[in-house]
């Protein structure tokens, strides 16, 4: 897009459209607090281990990646790796397959992405609507509005299509197997390289299909909280706040809040900041209180690498385990 008003009201009338928005990269500055002016890797090998959290340790590795994406065009129709691929043929990138979820900030009428592949859809059919352009055929088509979530398990075939605002959050890779790309060509005029070979090697052929997901009301005094999805990789929170509110830190992991509408302040013992939309926070480990004092209404997503069974036992309170599973993914 050329606007990214109004996450980033700054960037209106761009010269060139931008697709995507990371926000930590681990080449992303960090902003303010005592590693400003570092990277985001940077920052994460110098932290303390306590910072960092007692379950990350290794400092080389930040563990979830966090972007917004603005579609101009549909995307490529790709599949992404699992762990175990990734292991075992993709070591020069990394070695880490990728599962992600989307957020919708905000869509036009008609809107929709594909994800997953029909019933009875096998490797024979897949390769068939590859070879005659029909791939959209094949795949579940999911009409989206905004603060609609979304889960795609490694494996998964899918695709965005244009006229929304997605916030992604993934385990941090950027592996991707392209398997269509609607004839588009690069800036020399050549097509886009396919992955077709590695493609139907990753894809789960027979997986239930997941989409669109069902959220968790959590307590929370104060505010409305709903547990949108989770997996090993990553959980994320919905919190919307009209009115001051404490947040606990966990000594286990951090967190990141990222602001999608409003604007406010972030309190603690001894210091304090202010936040506004568009921002991504990174919130250190630790058994500390936060106070987060709106000026505006505020949305946000709290995003944490979670320990699967705690937090089903916890969420086991208030819900049956078929909700739970609704959400909460292996």
């Amino acid at each position: 897009m050329r606007s990214l008003a109004p996450l980033f009201p700054e960037k209106t009338n761009l010269p060139e459209p931008i697709g995507e928005a990371w926000l930590t990269g681990i080449d992303c500055k960090i902003a303010t607090g005592a590693y400003a002016g570092k990277t985001l890797g940077e920052a994460w090998r110098e932290m303390p281990p306590e910072g960092r959290g007692a379950r990350f340790t290794d400092p080389d590795y930040f563990p979830i990646l966090v972007k917004f994406i603005f579609p101009n065009d549909k995307l490529s129709i790709q599949v992404h790796p699992d762990d175990a691929y990734a292991f075992i043929h993709e070591k020069a990138a990394g070695g880490r397959g990728k599962t992600e979820m989307w957020h919708v900030v905000s869509a036009e009428a008609g809107a929709d992405v594909l994800i997953g592949l029909m019933p009875k859809v096998d490797r024979e059919r897949f390769v068939k609507a590859i070879e005659t352009e029909r791939l959209e055929e094949i795949l579940v088509h999911w009409r989206v509005e905004p603060g609609d979530t979304f889960f795609v398990p490694a494996g998964t075939p899918h695709t965005i299509g244009p006229g929304m605002t997605l916030c992604e959050i993934q385990e941090y890779s950027d592996l991707t197997y392209r398997v269509y790309d609607y004839g588009r060509v690069d800036a020399h005029g050549r097509p886009r390289e396919l992955h077709i070979p590695r493609a139907l090697e990753s894809i789960d052929f027979g997986r239930p299909i997941l989409g669109k997901v069902s959220r968790l009301a959590l307590p929370s005094p104060g505010s409305e909280k709903a547990l949108l999805a989770a997996c090993r990789h990553f959980a994320t929170e919905c919190w919307e706040i009209i009115t001051r509110m404490e947040a606990s830190s966990n000594d286990e992991h951090f967190d990141l809040y990222v602001i999608l509408t409003g604007c406010g302040e972030f309190a603690w013992k001894g210091g304090s900041t202010r936040y506004r939309c568009g921002e991504c926070w990174l919130i250190p480990a630790s058994p500390n209180r936060l106070v987060i004092d709106p000026k505006e209404a505020t949305k946000l997503l709290r995003s944490y690498v979670p320990e699967l069974k705690a937090l089903r036992d916890r969420l086991k309170q208030r819900h049956s385990w078929q909700e739970i599973e609704k959400t909460v993914f292996d």
